[in-house]
């Protein structure tokens, strides 16, 4: 069934960006079932904790560690890992965080906390597996708009579904992560064995944007070594967005909470709806760059303009120009303005202009790695040196400090671009 279905995918690209593109979506939106749920929860006085520190950001904290392990691990998985083992790979992976969530909910505290960071040890390395269904086709922009749009709104609508299952179902707080999980688990099974049926890009693809490959140990090194102060502009700025991004989604509740909004459930699903909008129709107008050099300056432009939305709005809630959800809303548009072209396009992008043949999953990962490696030690610090400060000060401070740092290194990329000996040669990158 598989080979028939790949065979009517090669020959109509619309059916292919529907299925491909629907796929992609349900398998990573699936995915943030099995690791945001239990952010819907407060975890006070649990049974067993008797340690003067947050349970609930201790959780968060062991999940972080687990999923920047993951990013780390991935550098080397994601990049070598052969086409037909991902769709395989990406249900054992899933299905190993799964166990994690019901052992989890059966051990006591604080014997548990080790069980979420085995939860996050296997889903860092979703994305880049799934965006290499997508990734090196001339439809990449339009296929990677519909998966953006699953980490945009999962989040709030997972904890939306954690939330629903305490109050109208009674589930308790351990076992709320383990269910909510399991009711995806069929849209996830689903979603692999439509990924499994795309075709690999079709010469036309390969020679618009390079032919996509595994990386082995000599050609990533080769990359970094080419590319290596272009890499360090471009992670720089993506790890004060990861930070940001971060803080913003594992302390959603808490944020609203001290908006004077907690306890609504819909509220973290309906304000992420117009910034999935905004963003998504950016990343999607990409697709009509056809030159791979002017699309990579193009989208980091983007990405400025996301920072200083980050910046304009948050001066403008302090100042009580807006109100709090307005706040919310405008600055987490900027943040996904600016932070979905990464993970979509921006890599994919470099690496066709480049003309490397390789694949963007290892760029993706060496950013990941490193974003989550300073989100990990930003939320040591908030916990130990600025423990008396409340998360919404600390989100606004890091909003400044990450909306400056961004528009400084994203500035040097472009200008290391534009006026460096290694530019990129515009006749050679025309999609």
């Amino acid at each position: 069934m598989i080979t028939k279905v790949r065979s009517i995918l090669e020959n109509s690209p619309l059916t292919l960006i529907l299925v491909g593109g629907l796929a992609a979506f349900s398998a990573y939106f699936s995915m943030y079932a099995f690791r945001k749920p239990f952010l819907a929860a407060q975890f006070q006085a649990v049974d067993g904790w008797h340690i003067d520190f947050d349970f609930k950001s201790a959780l968060i904290i062991a999940q972080v560690i687990g999923y920047t392990l993951s990013k780390f691990i991935g550098i080397k998985v994601v990049s070598e890992m052969p086409s037909e083992k991902r769709a395989l790979s990406i249900l054992l992976l899933v299905g190993l965080s799964w166990l994690a969530l019901v052992g989890f909910a059966v051990l006591p505290a604080p014997y548990n906390l080790i069980m979420m960071l085995i939860n996050g040890l296997p889903l860092g390395m979703i994305w880049g597996l799934v965006f290499a269904f997508l990734e090196g086709r001339k439809s990449t922009e339009v296929l990677t708009v519909i998966l953006s749009a699953s980490f945009i709104i999962a989040s709030g609508i997972m904890k939306s579904v954690g939330t629903w299952l305490m109050l109208t179902w009674g589930i308790t707080e351990l076992w709320m992560p383990a269910i909510s999980a399991l009711i995806f688990f069929p849209l996830l099974a689903l979603s692999l064995i439509g990924l499994s049926c795309l075709p690999p890009p079709s010469i036309e693809d390969e020679l618009a944007r390079t032919k996509r490959v595994p990386m082995d140990k000599c050609a990533r090194k080769q990359f970094v070594k080419e590319n290596f102060v272009c890499l360090m502009f471009l992670i720089a700025a993506y790890v004060f967005f990861t930070a940001l991004r971060d803080i913003r989604d594992n302390f959603t509740t808490e944020l609203w909470q001290e908006l004077g909004y907690g306890g609504q459930a819909l509220i973290f699903t309906l304000s992420e709806l117009p910034i999935t909008l905004i963003a998504l129709v950016i990343i999607f107008a990409m697709k009509y760059v056809k030159d791979n050099y002017r699309a990579f300056f193009l989208t980091q432009t983007v990405i400025i303009f996301g920072a200083l939305l980050i910046a304009i709005s948050t001066f403008a809630f302090e100042s009580n120009y807006i109100d709090a959800v307005s706040w919310m809303i405008l600055s987490g548009m900027g943040l996904y303005i600016a932070y979905a072209p990464y993970g979509a396009l921006l890599f994919d992008r470099l690496l066709a202009a480049k003309r490397f043949a390789g694949n963007a999953g290892f760029i993706i990962y060496l950013a990941d790695s490193a974003g989550y490696a300073a989100t990990l030690s930003i939320l040591l610090a908030k916990y130990f040196v600025f423990d008396t400060q409340n998360w919404l000060s600390f989100y606004i401070q890091l909003s400044y400090l990450t909306a400056f740092m961004v528009c400084v290194f994203i500035v040097g990329s472009i200008l290391l671009n534009t006026f460096s000996s290694n530019r990129f040669s515009a006749q050679q990158v025309t999609a």
